[in-house]
């Protein structure tokens, strides 16, 4: 079995208007199954363009981008939509929840999309409910729910349907420190269980979570090393 999830071979992302402006540039990199890698850059890096094209939000302009051996330029957008359902987890700085909704609510809806069955869901909301530690909260207004919690909700909503791979778009960025350590500690019990995460942040201390660093700088890819290695160095994140 081959074990690179993602390949990504030279690509490459313009926009068009009056100008054509150029997001990404000749990026090539695997991540294998199972990894944990952190993305990071300044403001106007490409790295949310990558996540973006990772998480099949858009398509490159041009070079190759494969997901579990498949070419994302063969599959059709509803092709691209089942895949990102199936095999795909999201946690987003804004959480994304529906405020109104219950907590098990929110949990639940990837499996009402994904068409499982009624008589299985409860069991798998619950346990997903129930890993990140809010099984008291469950029919709570996620509206009311504070932010570390509220961000709990969208781990437990991205892991209703099992995926492979968990993309965490800085998922810190709203929350008290203590709140986002307990966050870090979720997503590194969800990789120790054999996810792969793949965390877009601009902190520091998220970043040393992964076991491998990329750094985006103007578009092109400035570093992909191991994150021990840069520790090691004692080289300041950036």
């Amino acid at each position: 079995m081959n074990d690179v999830l993602i390949h990504v071979e030279n690509l490459k992302k313009d926009y068009d208007g009056d100008v054509v402006t150029t997001a990404l540039s000749d990026v090539s990199f695997d991540i294998k199954r199972g990894e944990f890698v952190s993305i990071m850059g300044p403001s106007g890096s490409g790295k949310s363009t990558l996540l973006h094209i990772l998480s099949f939000l858009d398509r490159p302009t041009s070079g190759t981008y494969s997901f579990s051996g498949k070419k994302i330029q063969d599959l059709t957008d509803n092709d691209l939509a089942f895949v990102r359902n199936s095999e795909m987890g999201f946690v987003f700085q804004a959480f994304n929840l529906l405020a109104r909704q219950t907590v098990y609510e929110n949990v639940e809806l990837p499996l009402i999309y994904s068409e499982t069955a009624v008589n299985k869901r409860k069991e798998i909301v619950e346990n997903a409910i129930a890993s990140v530690g809010l099984t008291e909260k469950m029919f709570m207004p996620a509206g009311k729910l504070s932010g570390g919690q509220k961000q709990r909700v969208a781990i437990a909503r991205a892991l209703v349907n099992n995926p492979p791979v968990i993309f965490a778009d800085e998922p810190t960025g709203n929350l008290d420190s203590k709140s986002g350590l307990q966050v870090m500690q979720i997503l590194k019990e969800l990789h120790a269980k054999g996810h792969t995460i793949i965390l877009v942040t601009h902190e520091t201390y998220t970043a040393q979570y992964g076991e491998r660093l990329i750094v985006l700088k103007d578009g092109f890819l400035e570093k992909d090393e191991p994150m021990k290695k840069i520790l090691n160095k004692n080289v300041e994140l950036k």
